[in-house]
């Protein structure tokens, strides 16, 4: 913006200087795709990503349309109650474009995987903020809820919720023994996949202190292993486990497995430090309320107290 100051100079500048950071005021974000403008509080919110919903709702607003979770055809069970009657338009693999032009859009909240193909039409609807850098990053998601912060005018309620996961996680951490190892595993009918210690869960749960064990089975990058077999059940021994399943058809398998011989075998199950999990929470999810639902379970499964 170009100032002009004639005789009452002093008094223009600093009206426009007001004018500029009164709330609503005009926004420039630096995403993925390059800067975009954002001008006021964006009312109509479509989101594209289960962590830009998390952050969203979060952040004081309701979102008018979402992908569906991962092993659903709805938003996560832990959003259930917070954004009732949202109109679903596509998934975590394929955004249906014309349901979104239905929405009439203020603005779009993409995940940071967004190909430019999709940016390039969606930004036609509306603006679209895509952040910059790794989902794996170990800031990932408290970046991300910022950026979308600045777009929905709301960066001082980031700032307290990135606050607030960081307070609990440190009362945690105290009441979590030393060194200990805590590995999470999602149940698929095929067995168990180990998941990453670069994943928003692990890195929740690392946060809260403890060493997240992957057993070496996971590549490099890669979000979890291969599935492995029964017969290899010892690498998921841990000083704790956290089991996780997305739908029925895992949880039919997990219960059939939690039966056999290996199972019972390991250390983890004789000292009863198996935690189950839900899956769409703690291998799909991220954001600051995910986080916080996670914290509970820990908690929980340590026997603090929850948070009010």
């Amino acid at each position: 913006m170009l100032i002009t100051i004639r005789k009452t100079g002093l008094c223009l500048a600093l009206t426009a200087l007001l004018a500029v950071s009164l709330p609503g005021a005009a926004r420039m974000l630096d995403t993925r795709y390059g800067t975009i403008e954002i001008d006021g509080t964006p009312e109509r919110v479509v989101t594209l990503h289960e962590g830009a919903l998390d952050a969203a709702v979060a952040l004081g607003t309701t979102p008018v349309a979402a992908v569906a979770t991962r092993g659903g055809d709805g938003v996560a069970r832990y959003m259930d109650g917070r954004v009732d009657d949202i109109a679903i338009v596509g998934t975590a693999r394929e955004t249906h474009i014309e349901a979104v032009v239905a929405q009439r859009p203020d603005v779009i909240l993409a995940a940071a995987t967004l190909p430019e193909s999709q940016y390039r039409l969606l930004s036609n609807i509306a603006p679209t903020v895509v952040p910059k850098g790794s989902n794996f990053a170990p800031d990932a998601w408290q970046a991300h809820t910022r950026l979308y912060a600045r777009a929905l005018n709301a960066t001082d309620r980031a700032e307290a919720l990135i606050n607030n996961f960081d307070t609990r996680t440190a009362a945690i951490a105290t009441q979590v023994p030393e060194a200990a190892e805590a590995t999470l595993a999602r149940w698929m009918p095929q067995g168990p996949l180990v998941m990453a210690d670069i994943i928003f869960a692990s890195r929740v749960l690392a946060a809260a202190g403890f060493t997240v064990n992957d057993a070496g089975v996971v590549a490099e990058g890669r979000p979890h292993s291969d599935p492995l077999s029964l017969e290899n059940l010892d690498r998921i021994d841990s000083d704790w486990l956290f089991l996780a399943t997305l739908n029925a058809d895992g949880e039919n398998a997990l219960a059939q497995a939690r039966s056999s011989p290996g199972f019972e075998r390991l250390d983890v199950v004789q000292r009863d430090r198996v935690v189950a999990v839900d899956g769409q929470l703690w291998t799909s999810a991220s954001g600051p309320i995910a986080a916080n639902a996670i914290l509970d379970d820990i908690a929980a499964a340590l026997d603090l107290d929850r948070q009010p």
